[in-house]
């Protein structure tokens, strides 16, 4: 079975598509931690997550699951969540790979690209594609921007499109794609990566049918939406280029201000950094036509007995401490203060061995 981790907190419209476009493109079962579950809202999504045999919901309470030890980072949290999936489902013979996403992605996982990996290789990549931005889109889009050549960066560059002739100019979000890993190899996930024991970054297969969809900030609203639930959920990591705006909208949302205020201007940082120019990059065919919620593919049921066994793994891991299930990664801790490191674990070589321990 194919699964996936991911820690939300989003809004019930965007999980219920998050869930149907991943079930519809190729994952099996989800695990889905609630990051805030006693939020406005959060109540609804836990329900509707608990009511989709598919997913394992997880509320991660500070007292209940964090045992009042609540890392401050939310990329911390991440990791945490995903490699405690991992040591979960390491045991078990019908997990074959575990995809480490976020809500505002879908994996697009093709069965036969996933069955023609070579046994020894234990990590694929999932090679980004990112959903155009429009102010007030009547849909959610399904017209992709796609990682771009030195020749076409150069040509959007001279059209005044980028600052710049690179992919991380032209993608609003990461340009890294995301990993998948065998739960059983011994291998865990950072947000982006495959990561071995000694803590260096894996090889991964790649293949032109394993995609990785992200809905970055699909409308100047959903922009607003996302940033300013980023600016408040603790210390995050973002890549150079997009920290002065992360920074600036961050200031912005602590301004005391009129409200009126605060959007014109969140409504303009969105126009200056992320709106696309759609019609100027379809007419250069530099866009990919998709719609995951068409996917197509039926996910497995687990059987009864794969289903208890779940269970009980579940409950029996919940009462671990979760620390030792962070694991480092120079690239994504590199932004973290010497005392965050300490803080977050990142310096405890222990937490991956952890994991392997319990596998």
């Amino acid at each position: 079975m194919l699964c996936t981790a991911t820690t939300v907190k989003d809004s019930l419209e965007n999980v219920r598509f998050f869930v149907t476009a991943n079930l519809a493109s190729g994952v099996d079962h989800m695990f889905v931690f609630l990051d805030a579950p006693q939020a406005p809202g959060q109540q609804e999504v836990g329900a509707f997550l608990d009511n989709t045999s598919q997913v394992t919901c997880i509320r991660t309470t500070r007292k209940d699951w964090w045992q009042e030890d609540r890392p401050a980072n939310l990329n911390v949290r991440q990791r945490i969540n995903a490699n405690w999936v991992r040591s979960l489902l390491a045991p078990l013979g019908w997990a074959e790979w575990l995809f480490h996403i976020d809500s505002d992605e879908v994996a697009l996982l093709d069965r036969a690209a996933l069955a023609a990996v070579p046994p020894g290789t234990d990590a694929v990549w999932l090679a980004p594609s990112e959903a155009v931005s429009q102010p007030h889109p009547t849909q959610r889009p399904t017209r992709f921007k796609r990682l771009l050549d030195e020749d076409d960066l150069n040509l959007l560059h001279v059209l005044g499109v980028l600052d710049e002739p690179s992919n991380q100019s032209y993608f609003h979000g990461h340009v890294l794609g995301k990993s998948g890993v065998r739960p059983a190899s011994g291998l865990a996930l950072t947000l982006h990566d495959a990561i071995s024991d000694d803590g260096k970054r894996q090889e991964r297969h790649q293949d032109e049918r394993l995609r990785l969809l992200h809905y970055d900030a699909v409308s100047g609203a959903e922009f607003i939406r996302k940033w300013t639930a980023l600016a408040t959920a603790g210390p995050a990591r973002y890549r150079p280029s997009r920290a002065p705006m992360a920074k600036a909208l961050k200031t912005l949302a602590a301004k005391d201000v009129p409200d009126d205020v605060r959007e014109k201007y969140l409504w303009r940082i969105y126009d200056l950094t992320t709106r696309d120019d759609v019609e100027l990059l379809g007419e250069l065919g530099l866009l990919d036509d998709i719609d995951p919620a068409r996917g197509g593919e039926v996910p497995d049921e687990l059987p009864a007995d794969d289903a208890h066994q779940l269970a009980q793994r579940v409950e029996e891991l919940r009462r671990e401490p979760k620390r030792q299930f962070f694991v480092a990664d120079e690239r994504s801790d590199r932004n973290l203060s010497s005392e965050g490191r300490r803080r977050e674990g990142s310096e405890d070589a222990g937490g991956l061995r952890g994991i392997l321990r319990r596998s």
